[in-house]
Order: structure tokens, then sequence, then C-alpha cells
């Protein structure tokens, strides 16, 4: 979110120094934000959104790589006009060549992407460490016999999914708390 205020504050002051300086280069490139601002406001969405997303744990997160593949599609499509602009200031015509390139670039970006994020999904969920027999199974004191073995329950209750909702809700509440407060 940071990021994004960042940009837009930036944005505001080139549009501002438009009125002071009169170099064609600098209107251009001031001119090429401006017509791809919500461009990439979309990127800086998309991007941020998949990494919400990211940061949650396994069955979740697994939107996170589809949601930055898509991003970094729409993050190519402004570099090439990014070098589109590049090459109407050089005068250079090389920006055919890399439109034709585009038709290659972009789906072996969005698929490395996406194989990217999956990897390391499955390597998060492989290196986790894995528990013992002896630790799956709770020594419990029996009144009778003395002691008694149970297992540990697999499943969640309601309950504990409820639990873990309203902690995961308090945590992002505080984290946005903390920091507005180290803003000021």
């Amino acid at each position: 979110m940071t990021g994004i205020i960042c940009f837009l504050i930036i944005v505001v002051l080139a549009n501002i120094l438009t009125y002071y300086v009169t170099s064609p280069y600098y209107l251009s490139a001031v001119t090429l934000i401006d017509e791809n601002f919500w461009l990439l406001v979309l990127i800086a969405i998309l991007l941020f959104v998949g990494d919400i997303f990211g940061a949650l744990p396994f069955p979740i997160n697994l939107p996170s790589p589809i949601i930055k593949a898509i991003g970094s599609v729409f993050c190519i499509a402004f570099v090439l006009k990014l070098f589109q602009w590049i090459d109407l200031v050089a005068s250079t015509h090389l920006y055919d060549l890399s439109w034709f390139l585009s038709f290659l670039i972009v789906p072996l970006v969005f698929l490395a992407v996406l194989a990217a994020g999956y990897f390391e999904i499955l390597r998060q969920i492989w290196w986790q460490p894995r528990s013992t027999p002896d630790e799956a199974v709770v020594i419990v004191p029996d009144n009778e016999t003395g002691a008694r073995q149970q297992p540990i329950q697999e499943t969640k209750s309601w309950e504990d999914i409820g639990a873990e909702f309203r902690l995961f809700a308090y945590d992002i509440l505080h984290r946005f708390r903390e920091e507005i407060k180290r803003k000021r």
C-alpha cells in the first residue's frame, strides 16, 4: 500500500512539474505515465492481492501464483509500451521486432511465474517438519488403570476455525494500526 501511495504522489508531482519543465522528452514521459496510469494501478493492486494470498496458509494461498502471473502479464504489457515510447523518442524502429517477440515472451512469463509460484507452495508443504509417531500420541492419566494412550485429533472443530479466524482478523488490524503509528 505504501508503494501505491508513493506512486500516486510521484504522478501528481510529475504533472505539477510539467508547468515548469519545457523539455519535450519530460512532457512525453509524463504523458506516457498519465495514459497508462490505470494499468499501473491495476498491476500494483494485482501484485498486492497476490502477496496477500501468498502470506496465507496452504489451502488459501493457492490463488496467489495465478494472480501474480496475471499481474506479470500486465507488467510485460507496460514494459512493451515503455519500450515503444523509448523507440519513438530514440527513433530506432526496434519496437516492431519486440512486438513480434511479445507473442512468445508473454505466455512464457505467465507460465514461468505460475510454475515458480506453485513450486514455492509445494516446497513449503514438503519441507514442513513432520511429526514422528511418538509425538502423535498423548498420554492422558486415567484414574482406574493409571495411564492410557489417546491419539491426537487431526481434524479441527468449527470453534477452532472460528478462533483462528478471529486471531487472523486481529493480526491484520493490529498490523495496520502499527503501520499507522509508525508513519506519525
